[in-house]
C-alpha cells in the first residue's frame, strides 16, 4: 500500500486487500523495530563499502568484507539489501566478439604499421566496432575516427555485425568530410574485408579512399 500510494487511495486499496485504513495508519506511526533498525545499519555498512570500491564489489565480496570486520550477517541478507538499495557490482562475464576473422579473404596491407600520428585531417582515418550491452541484447557500433584531431566523422549502430554497419559508418564519414586521399585503417575482422568496403562505394567516394589497411588497433 506505501509503494503504490500515490497512484491509488489507501481506502479503496485497504477494501481491496481486506485491510483497514486505520490500521494501515497505525503501522505508518509504529516505530522502527529492532529488526528494521539493524538492517538500516548494516545498509549503511554496505553502503560504506560499496562506496570505497567504486561500486565494483557485489554481495560475495561485500559480505567477506563484512565477516573481516567482524559483522556476523548472512550472505543472503547481504544480497536482500543490496538489491532492494539497486546496489550491485561490475560483472565478470565475458563479454563478445566483435572481431572475427575471414580466413579466406585475403587481407589489406598494414598501412600504419601502429604509428597512428597525421599530420593534417583526413589524411589517416582509424576504424572501429564496439558493442553496447542493453536488456534487449547487444548493439553494435561502428565508428571512424580521424587521426589528426580524435573526433568521429562517422558512425553507425545495429543490432547485427554485418559489414552493412561499417559501411554505413564509412559512408557517413565520407558525406560529411569529402577527404581527397585517405588512408582507412581497421583491425583483420571479416567486416572490413577488400570486397565488401569497395564494391558498394560510387566511384567518387571509393576514389576518396586511397588505400585500405588493416593491422592492430
Amino acid at each position: 500500500m506505501k509503494a503504490n500510494q500515490a497512484v491509488f487511495p489507501i481506502r479503496t486499496m485497504a477494501r481491496v486487500l481486506g485491510a483497514s485504513s486505520a490500521g494501515y495508519y497505525a503501522w505508518q506511526r509504529r516505530p522502527p523495530s529492532r529488526h528494521a533498525k539493524a538492517d538500516l545499519d548494516l545498509l549503511r555498512r554496505i553502503r560504506t563499502i560499496h562506496a570505497v570500491s567504486h561500486g565494483t564489489y557485489g554481495a560475495p565480496r561485500i559480505h567477506a568484507e563484512l565477516k573481516a570486520q567482524g559483522v556476523p550477517v548472512g550472505r543472503k541478507r547481504v544480497m536482500r539489501l543490496m538489491r532492494r538499495e539497486g546496489l550491485c557490482g561490475v560483472s565478470r562475464r565475458r563479454g563478445t566478439r566483435t572481431t572475427i576473422r575471414d580466413r579466406e579473404e585475403r587481407p589489406a596491407p598494414d598501412l600504419v604499421e601502429r604509428n597512428f600520428v597525421a599530420e593534417a585531417p583526413d589524411q589517416l582515418w582509424v576504424a572501429d566496432i564496439t558493442y553496447i550491452p542493453t536488456w534487449a541484447g547487444f548493439l553494435y557500433l561502428a565508428v571512424v575516427l580521424d587521426a589528426f584531431s580524435r573526433r568521429i566523422v562517422g558512425w553507425a549502430m545495429a543490432n547485427h555485425l554485418k559489414s552493412r554497419l561499417v559501411l554505413d559508418a564509412l559512408e557517413m564519414a565520407l558525406r560529411q568530410r569529402r577527404p581527397d586521399g585517405v588512408i582507412h585503417h581497421s583491425d583483420q575482422g571479416s567486416q572490413y574485408n577488400l570486397g565488401s568496403l569497395r564494391e558498394p562505394l560510387p566511384g567518387s567516394r571509393r576514389a576518396a579512399v586511397y588505400g585500405l589497411s588493416r593491422g592492430c588497433l
